[in-house]
């Protein structure tokens, strides 16, 4: 069994945990996940200090998690994740294979996906910021998150591109910029401007800069171009640093915004924003692109990944005509 007490006095815990996240350059939202599955686990064993557990106590949970909380396969790895964080980088103590663990095996349901039609009825329900972020969902296949946190510096409009970064700057990406958006694009980002420039007048007008740039260039997140395409309508404070920043929209609100006019156009799927990136590679499979540029353009990395569009482009049949039809 390993759960025997670490040696040496070591500082509170939660604190040392969101230093080493912050040294290692994590993103606040990984920072906040993985505090609450740190915090759910030491609750599940009766608020154990992790010092005094192990591997068995985490494979205790992570079967928990599987067995009665029936999580899906991502939820199940982000909980992983978040302690084997823990023990490695927080408390420097090596576990040994977890060979009872349960693993949940991934969803293998084919990705929900609109029809061109229904697509125009979602979009043509919207106006506005939120119309401008749900076309960019559909028309270069974002996830919800990356549209959020796009940057002014992310844009070419000459070579009609967006640069989408990774949360940790590892494997940022070139995907499509639509040609019939630049214009709506430019319209918003006069009004991001005025934004920007009446918050540096009270003093504020800072963006919290991506991993690695803060340290090098700690002025540039008062300038626009590291601004974000769509920032929030109120200012924030940051928990590490107690800096004041502009920071991006809340994807809750784009969450229900394509729900609400999903409902509203009678679409009888489950649509979600990720529905309209489902959209994307599906349309673009149909129109005769090559999975490897769809796999590029959606960023994953193993074409498997992709193939699953395939899968949604040939059903009905395979996408062979009935002779029904053809008669």
């Amino acid at each position: 069994m390993d759960s025997a007490p670490l040696q040496s006095p070591q500082p509170k815990l939660f604190p040392s945990i969101i230093e080493r996240l912050a040294a290692l350059e994590y993103s606040q939202r990984t920072e906040e996940s993985y505090i609450q599955w740190i915090k759910r686990f030491i609750t599940f064993h009766g608020k154990r200090h992790p010092r005094e557990m192990g591997s068995e106590e985490i494979e205790a949970y992570l079967n928990h998690l599987a067995t009665d909380k029936k999580v899906s396969a991502s939820t199940q790895s982000q909980a992983k994740s978040a302690l084997l964080f823990l023990y490695k980088e927080v408390l420097q103590h090596a576990l040994p294979a977890m060979e009872n663990l349960i693993k949940v095996k991934a969803d293998k349901r084919l990705p929900v996906v609109l029809t061109k039609h229904e697509v125009q009825a979602v979009l043509s329900r919207l106006d506005g910021s939120m119309w401008l972020m749900v076309s960019l969902l559909y028309g270069s296949g974002l996830r919800v998150m990356e549209c959020l946190r796009l940057r002014i510096a992310d844009i070419d409009f000459d070579r009609l591109e967006l640069l989408v970064r990774d949360t940790n700057g590892y494997k940022n990406r070139i995907t499509l910029l639509p040609a019939s958006l630049v214009e709506p694009l430019k319209a918003h980002l006069q009004e991001v401007a005025l934004l920007h420039e009446e918050d540096l007048a009270k003093g504020f007008g800072e963006a919290s800069l991506p991993a690695g740039l803060a340290k090098k260039y700690p002025e540039d997140g008062k300038t626009f171009t590291w601004q974000y395409v769509f920032p929030s309508s109120k200012l924030s404070v940051d928990q590490r640093s107690g800096a004041v920043y502009r920071h991006h929209a809340d994807e809750k609100t784009v969450q229900r915004a394509v729900k609400k006019v999903a409902k509203q156009a009678d679409i009888n799927k489950e649509v979600t924003p990720n529905t309209l990136r489902h959209s994307f590679a599906t349309h673009l499979l149909q129109g005769g692109q090559d999975v490897q540029t769809v796999q590029a353009l959606l960023g994953h990395a193993d074409v498997s990944t992709t193939m699953i569009y395939t899968q949604v482009v040939n059903t009905g049949g395979r996408g062979v005509a009935s002779p029904l039809d053809v008669i």
